[in-house]
């Protein structure tokens, strides 16, 4: 009896330390769309569709609110009004963009899918760590050490002598800023990792972590600077913005001491697929073809990967969206004189021009569209119209991404 019962205490032992769980880190790094601006509100609209209903029935619990996960913990590193603040908790709707850093604004980005998924794969705890500012580039705010200094270009220099600008001065202020976000992203992550404790209580020493991937989602302020890249809409347009990537993948590994660190690069895909000699279609697709090609080199086969997130872009709100964009540009004449629209001499009042573009947008856009719109988006188009499906798509795509890779 006596050597059955220390046989069974040795059991229990064994299955007590086989049940602790190694901590799943993955790094969520970034500008605005990894911030995310898809208001909750939004949800409804995933449901409508058959082929991302199943998405919403994970995103939300029984009684209609966003679920709050047991297994997945979030850090959150991002800015506001206020300054820089870090947001932490069990994961759940609220850690997209916020005005203060530190109180849920009710928006989602990537992560909130990203987590759901990812815990599928892994038996014990996850842990993300977002790191993301608005309106930040990888050229200056995120530029990695390696990629040495920013380069002013000749056009760019000629362009300051021409204003009578102290170009030594540029230079400096250039400087200055160069990097900064990216020393953020890696203080924040390396603190974090310090105590993981902090962030997910449920964390073991004995066990430890395990840092499972980085996702990288960023590139609306590299494609529209002209300045940087003054032959954008020219085959090789964009390359100085591989060879940059490329450094960044280096660094992040090196800093974090994780070689083989699977790296997932989204494609920044607003407008969705692109039409051969529509506006902007040459920029966008050279970006595109730009921000992929550092997957594509030799050192970073099968451990760096490049999502394309155009696929989710929702064109039936696009087109709506764009309709929309009429009615608020027929707003704005009213509020001048003009003899191409109804206020020519300028006389109408307020509530006359209310009235007319009411009944403007009763005639071009229609109140079933209307309502339509506001029930899948809620922001603007270089912010994916602001909408859950599409941030939910994406996010569900980086965390398949990522788990390929490890496999």
């Amino acid at each position: 009896m006596r050597s059955s019962h220390l046989l069974c205490v040795a059991i229990a032992l064994a299955g007590s330390h086989l049940s602790a769980q190694k901590l799943s880190v993955y790094v969520l790094a970034g500008q605005s769309n990894m911030q995310g601006h898809a208001k909750i509100e939004t949800f409804d609209y995933i449901g409508d569709d058959p082929a991302t209903k199943p998405w919403l029935d994970e995103m939300r619990g029984a009684d209609g609110a966003p679920v709050v996960c047991d297994d997945v913990w979030i850090s959150y590193l991002t800015g506001g009004r206020g300054g820089d603040g870090v947001a932490s908790g069990k994961l759940t709707a609220g850690f997209g963009a916020r005005r203060n850093a530190g109180q849920s604004d009710g928006k989602i980005g990537p992560e909130f899918t990203f987590g759901l998924q990812v815990a599928k794969a892994h038996h014990g705890p996850v842990l993300l760590i977002k790191t993301a500012w608005g309106g930040k580039s990888l050229h200056t705010d995120f530029r990695p050490p390696s990629a040495g200094a920013y380069e002013f270009d000749p056009m760019t220099i000629a362009r300051l002598q021409k204003q009578k600008k102290d170009v030594e001065k540029a230079r400096a202020d250039k400087k200055a800023k160069t990097g900064v976000f990216y020393r953020k992203m890696v203080e924040h992550v390396r603190n974090v990792l310090a105590d993981p404790k902090q962030a997910c209580p449920e964390y073991d020493e004995k066990a430890g972590f395990e840092l499972c991937g980085f996702v990288w989602f960023q590139g609306w302020n590299d494609m529209v600077d002209r300045g940087t890249y003054p032959n954008r809409d020219k085959l090789g347009g964009y390359d100085q913005y591989t060879t940059v990537m490329t450094h960044f993948i280096r660094d992040v590994r090196k800093d974090f001491d994780a070689p083989k660190l699977p790296f997932v690069i989204g494609v920044m895909g607003v407008n969705g697929e692109l039409v051969e000699g529509e506006r902007n279609t040459k920029v966008h697709s050279n970006f595109r073809k730009a921000m992929a090609a550092a997957a594509e080199l030799e050192e970073f086969r099968g451990n760096v990967v490049a999502v394309q997130t155009a696929p989710y872009w929702d064109e039936k709100l696009e087109a709506i969206s764009a309709k929309m964009g009429k009615v608020k540009q027929m707003a704005r004449m009213l509020r001048t004189k003009n003899k191409k629209h109804a206020n020519a001499d300028g006389k109408m009042t307020k509530a006359e021009q209310r009235e007319y573009v009411d009944a403007y947008r009763d005639k071009v856009v229609g109140a079933k569209d209307v309502a339509l719109l506001k029930r899948g988006s809620s922001n603007a188009g270089y912010h994916y119209l602001g909408s859950a499906k599409t941030m939910a798509g994406i996010g569900r795509a980086f965390a398949d991404a990522v788990l390929a890779l490890r496999r």
